[in-house]
């Protein structure tokens, strides 16, 4: 979607977790909800992170989901210089399988909360269903988009397990 006014922020400390954020991004292209996506590593470039976290308000963003690997700081990092809502999504890595990534961002200071979600795709696709959830609070028409998102999920469960 377009990053004009986007009130989402999909933020990722590397552009080799673009593909377990894009399932979020899927999530809110599904909803209709407007996104715009970057890399910003705590690490790498703490400085972009910086004045991303600080100016992310002024910039129209309401929800940011911040997704990283390993020590996995740049969600709260993000979370400890915005007032915004910021959603953590642990990226899975290759010597703890995600662990070491969810303890990071779960594991935050009382005062500085982030919403942590399930390592991988799960939590990617999660992350853009709750960043919309928390949207349609305040806007009735994508609250009427994410009741028929759920409705259409339950019904798509079958009650038998014969094949159809």
């Amino acid at each position: 979607m377009s990053a004009a006014a986007a009130p989402v922020a999909i933020i990722m400390g590397s552009r080799s977790d673009w593909p377990v954020l894009r399932h979020a991004a899927e999530m809110l292209d599904r909803l209709g909800v407007a996104y715009e996506a970057k890399v910003v590593s705590a690490h790498r470039t703490p400085e972009r992170m910086y004045s991303f976290a600080k100016g992310a308000k002024a910039a129209g963003v309401k929800v940011i989901i911040a997704a990283a690997g390993g020590a996995a700081h740049l969600p709260g990092m993000t979370a400890s210089l915005t007032d915004l809502p910021v959603l953590g999504v642990p990226i899975e890595s290759k010597t703890l399988k995600g662990l070491d990534s969810l303890l990071s961002i779960v594991q935050m200071p009382a005062g500085i909360p982030v919403g942590t979600l399930a390592i991988g795709e799960a939590g990617a696709k999660n992350a853009g269903i709750m960043a919309a959830k928390i949207l349609a609070l305040s806007d009735e028409g994508l609250a009427e988009r994410v009741a028929a998102f759920a409705r259409a999920q339950t019904e798509s469960v079958a009650e038998s397990v014969e094949d159809a």
